[in-house]
């Protein structure tokens, strides 16, 4: 299984990022084909340090050619180009590969 992560810095506005992530954005990702699962998390600083993260979002694929063939598709194109929308050069992804 492959998963896709999206670490989003934390955003001036909150609320905004907020309203634009969950109404709009999510749903964008819940429609691309090929997704078995996706998870959010809004996440808190550890005692003593500074928040770098608002919120990680994981999503979940076969594999990788099943990744791929997601991105690939009008829906997968979708939720990448509304990225510049709520979060342009504040997000990070990784791919890792689940054990």
């Amino acid at each position: 299984m492959i998963k896709l992560v999206a670490m989003y810095k934390t955003p001036a506005d909150k609320e905004l990022f907020d309203k634009h992530y969950f109404e709009k954005h999510m749903p964008l990702v819940a429609a691309i084909p090929g997704l078995i699962r996706s998870e959010v998390s809004k996440l808190n600083p550890m005692p003593g340090t500074e928040q770098q993260y608002y919120i990680m979002a994981e999503m979940y694929y076969d594999d990788m050619d099943s990744f791929n063939a997601a991105m690939a598709t009008p829906e997968g194109k979708a939720s990448a180009r509304d990225i510049v929308n709520f979060a342009k050069n504040n997000v990070d992804f990784f791919i890792g590969e689940v054990k």
